[in-house]
This record gives C-alpha cells, sequence and structure tokens, in this order.
C-alpha cells in the first residue's frame, strides 16, 4: 500500500468512525453534564487511551489474530509490511471468512435500523419501511440464507463465517439494549451512581458501541495499524465532540442516516470482497465521503430551511 492510499485509508477510518460513533457522543454529553468537571476531565483523557489502544488498538487485533491462529500476535499486527510469505498466505486464506462475518454483520445492523429504530426520515421510503417492522426478521433470515448458500459453493467455512457474523450482531445487539437502558437510568438519574461508576458505564458502552467501527474498518483495510490510527482519530474527534461542541453536531439531523447508509455499502463491500471480487481499496473511503457528504448537505439543507421560516 502506498502513502496516498494509506492517507485516505485513514481518513475514511476517521470519518467513519465520527459519524457512527454521533449517537453514543450525544447520550455521552448529556449525562456528562450532570456530573462534575474533574469527571469530565477524567472522561476526556483516560477515556481516550481506554477508546483508542483498547478498544480500536486491541479488538481488531484480537480479531485478527482469532482468525489467524498460526501467526503470532505481532506478526499480525505488522502483517501488511511483512515480507514473509508465510505470513501473506495466512492473512489471505483468512480473509473472506473475516471479510464475510463482518460484511454480513453490518449489513443487518443497517436492516436493523432501517426496519425498526427511531429515525429521522431522509430518503424515500423510509417511512414506509419503518412501518414493516415485523418484516425485519423475515428479510435478514432470507439474505443469511442466500448468502451461506453462495458461500458453501466457495467454501464451507465462508459459510460458518456468514452465520458467525450473524450470531455476533444479534449478541451485540442485545448487550446494546441493555446500555441503552443504563444510559436511559443514569440520564434520568435513577441509578443513584457515583461519578466513578458512570465512568466505567459510559466505558462499556463506549466499548460496546464501537463494534460496529471496529468491524467497518475491515472494509477499509485489514491493516491493523491503519484501523488504529484512523479509528483512533475518530475517536480522538468524538471525544472532543463530546466535550465541547455536541449542541452543534445535535442540529445535523441526518449524521446517523449517513452513518448507516455507510455502513451497508461496506458491508456490501466485505461480502463481494470476500467472494474474490476485485474492489480498489480506494473505493470504500470515496463511497464513504460520498454519502456521508450528502447526507450532511441534507442537514444544511434542514437546518437553512428552519432559519428561514424562524424569520
Amino acid at each position: 500500500m502506498d502513502i496516498l492510499a494509506a492517507i485516505l485509508t485513514i481518513l475514511g477510518l476517521c470519518l467513519f468512525e465520527t459519524v457512527s460513533s454521533v449517537d453514543n457522543a450525544i447520550i455521552n454529553a448529556d449525562i456528562l453534564s450532570k456530573m462534575s468537571q474533574k469527571a469530565r476531565k477524567w472522561f476526556l483523557l483516560w477515556g481516550i487511551l481506554f477508546a483508542v489502544f483498547v478498544v480500536r488498538g486491541v479488538l481488531p487485533l484480537l480479531i485478527m489474530w482469532v482468525a489467524n491462529p498460526s501467526l503470532g500476535v505481532y506478526e499480525v499486527f505488522t502483517a501488511t509490511f511483512s515480507e514473509d510469505p508465510a505470513v501473506a498466505h495466512a492473512m489471505e486464506q483468512s480473509a473472506p471468512v473475516l471479510l464475510i462475518g463482518g460484511g454480513v454483520f453490518l449489513v443487518f445492523l443497517f436492516f436493523h435500523w432501517l426496519f425498526l429504530e427511531p429515525k429521522n426520515y431522509g430518503m424515500w421510503g423510509e417511512k414506509f419501511i419503518s412501518s414493516q417492522g415485523i418484516w425485519f426478521f423475515a428479510v435478514v433470515s432470507v439474505l443469511l440464507s442466500l448468502i451461506v448458500w453462495f458461500a458453501i459453493q466457495v467454501h464451507p467455512i465462508m459459510a460458518f463465517g456468514a452465520v458467525v457474523g450473524s450470531t455476533a450482531f444479534f449478541i451485540t445487539h442485545g448487550f446494546k439494549q441493555n446500555a441503552e437502558l443504563r444510559e436511559k437510568e443514569m440520564l434520568e438519574g435513577s441509578g443513584n451512581l457515583s461519578d466513578l461508576s458512570k465512568l466505567m458505564y459510559l466505558e462499556v458502552i463506549d466499548m460496546t458501541f464501537s463494534i460496529d467501527g471496529v468491524l467497518g474498518a475491515f472494509a477499509f483495510t485489514l491493516s491493523v495499524p491503519l484501523i488504529l490510527i484512523g479509528n483512533g482519530l475518530g475517536a480522538i474527534v468524538v471525544r472532543e465532540l463530546t466535550m465541547k461542541g455536541i449542541d452543534e453536531v445535535k442540529k445535523y439531523a441526518y449524521l446517523k442516516n449517513g452513518a448507516m447508509y455507510s455502513i451497508l455499502f461496506l458491508g456490501g463491500i466485505m461480502v463481494l470482497d470476500s467472494f474474490g471480487f476485485e474492489i480498489p481499496s480506494w473505493f470504500s473511503p470515496i463511497i464513504t465521503f460520498i454519502i456521508v457528504g450528502y447526507f450532511y448537505w441534507k442537514s444544511l439543507q434542514k437546518i437553512n430551511g428552519e432559519k428561514k421560516k424562524e424569520k
């Protein structure tokens, strides 16, 4: 990978991590507003270290290592820059399983948002689909069946990877629902938790919600160092927004839509890539910039329209 491709990948990862974490940042900001100044500073300093190095660094490294058990942790971390043919072969063999699992996870995540989650309607047909929420389970079940059927034709382990991706989605979805309940309790002040306990909860919640960004990162690259840098920068941006500019971010109503449609495209790219389709490395960051840029523009249009009404 040349330097320009690496920079484009890092920028794409940073943008994707930022927009996909907007909802969590807003909730964090609301909780932190009810805490002491000391607790806020702790969250900004130590929270960033934990979010960047533990969650955005260790988690993708762990996933890559599990997918490549024949390699050591150091070999997995430096695989992108290694000239060892054995390392390159191991990474090549494990890539389809990892990509199809992550792709299924992201596609399921998009359809869950589209069918079942509250949203600002930014595209034609979203309101109708939201009213047909019961069909979410039918859609993802049929989709998984099709993916598994075609994957079996290539290699049974790919089919297993797709099933693992769907299983990971439903497990993490359960954790997310529990995290959302805890967040609601903290916002309502009904949990009687100390500032320290709230900070611990925020870090656990952040780790739960960061899985989307970590898996989405594999659509950009399988290089752990680049994922660490790109997602880490995104996490720092989100922390800064949480502490200083979240009221401005709330005005952009369709940023979440941009994140979710990016997730759909990235999930599709990962699934296609797992089947051997040659997708250039620049495509994932470029499509992310285009989608997020469109919904950012759409948010600006709404803001300007509301200002005109007020006049």
